[in-house]
């Protein structure tokens, strides 16, 4: 009898674990940064607000018009893809091709950030175990980083511009890359498979999700590694807090006083409030499933994922929950935590992803079987626009971006 695909993955993740373990953790590889020359700074009233994306399998980042709703164009984030590839070692290239295998595709895209200057591009490459750094106008890249393990996740820019953070997976840990240069200034203990990296609104504690081993089924949560929430001091990198959880923790959103927290969390149709100064649930809010969704096993679920993407309105009063497996996006109004209303769309068009604009009225929703960003109204819960994006489009981030970098970008979608 053929191996289920749930037992697929686990044999793979299986040897995944089994080369991490084998392999040295302490090596990075790192590229020094070229000397680019000091940037000039840019005056605030030439900056354009975007939105951008980043397209996990096609291996660019859409620029999208932060409120017109069109795509500016798109960048490569990976003209060195044959020859990262070609210069793995035989346990690289095994870890390389079990990872695609295990998730079921490349990602070759897994975060994005836009500098402070609007001109450098930050970029988490999942598949190639890396983060590099572009500059936009002259299609350089600045640096180059491989993360410790062998997959590279979500990333967060700090609010000063001064350091990426990223996941890496295989490594329970997450790395402080210096944006200057690409080298590591610290790094932290996570729970196992890190993911998210989020700061805190006043940009005062970042906080690292783990999901557990996702390659294991759900029979085999106990089995999984740590799950929890890791906040630790966002200029020293200490450890403050660890909140468990039985389940891994997917996006969240935090509110500007840091004491909520609202996340979905693997395998749940729904999401979580959560009171991080009592360190507990307060509400669960169960959302409904779709006909197909409700047809589906817990081990169907994407990444162990049901729902996947948050996002707070501007005016923190709506949350906005894509519901992954369910194929609608929901607006819940807060701190009720009632549904305003769905937005459904087309069978599989897979909604993965949730940003809320710069003007916080509109929740910008990743289709990835679509290739499109669906954008939803906060106000009325409908969608007002379709935007064409490159293969896979998943993390979004905002950003503003000079005149001369905007003019450089490809005119493709992505």
């Amino acid at each position: 009898m053929p191996a289920s695909p749930a037992r697929r993955r686990s044999a793979l993740l299986g040897a995944l674990l089994a080369l991490a373990l084998a392999a040295p953790t302490t090596a990075l590889a790192d590229t020094p940064a070229p000397s680019a020359g000091t940037l000039t700074a840019t005056a605030a009233t030439d900056l354009r607000d975007v939105l951008l994306v980043g397209n996990g399998q096609g291996g660019t980042v859409s620029f999208i018009d932060g409120h017109g709703f069109t795509n500016l164009g798109s960048f490569d984030a990976v003209p060195d893809l044959e020859q990262r590839v070609a210069e793995m070692n035989l346990v690289e290239r095994a870890a390389y091709e079990i990872v695609n295998a295990a998730q079921g595709y490349r990602k070759l895209v897994d975060d994005i950030a836009l500098g402070p200057d609007g001109r450098t591009l930050y970029v988490s490459r999942g598949a190639l175990s890396d983060a590099v750094a572009f500059d936009i106008p002259t299609r350089t890249m600045l640096w180059r980083h491989r993360v410790v393990g062998f997959k590279a996740d979500h990333a967060a820019l700090s609010p000063d511009g001064t350091r990426f953070v990223v996941s890496a997976t295989t490594a329970a840990k997450a790395e402080v890359l210096d944006t200057a240069t690409g080298r590591p200034v610290t790094a932290f203990a996570t729970g196992t498979y890190p993911h998210a990296n989020d700061y805190s609104p006043d940009g005062t504690v970042l906080y690292n999700s783990s999901i557990g081993v996702t390659g294991l089924p759900k029979a085999l949560e106990w089995a999984k590694g740590p799950r929890q929430v890791t906040a630790v001091d966002a200029t020293t990198y200490r450890p403050l807090r660890t909140y468990t959880f039985d389940h891994g923790v997917r996006p969240a959103v935090f509110t500007p006083d840091n004491r909520t927290m609202y996340a979905q969390l693997s395998y749940l149709n729904g999401f979580v409030e959560y009171d991080l100064a009592a360190g507990r649930i307060t509400r669960t809010v169960q959302l409904p499933f779709s006909d197909k969704a409700a047809r589906l096993g817990p081990d169907d679920y994407p990444q162990n994922s049901a729902h996947h993407g948050m996002a707070l309105s501007g005016d923190q009063t709506r949350l906005c929950v894509a519901g992954t497996i369910d194929d609608y996006t929901a607006v819940v109004s807060r701190p009720g935590l009632t549904v305003d209303g769905y937005v459904h769309y087309e069978p599989d068009a897979l909604p993965y992803w949730t940003a809320t604009s710069a003007d916080g009225r509109t929740c910008f929703v990743s289709l990835a079987n679509r290739d499109q960003i669906s954008v939803v109204d906060y106000a009325t819960a409908t969608e007002i626009a379709r935007i064409p994006t490159g293969r896979f489009p998943q993390r979004q981030r905002l950003g503003r971006i000079t005149p001369t970098a905007l003019a450089a970008l490809s005119p493709r979608n992505g």
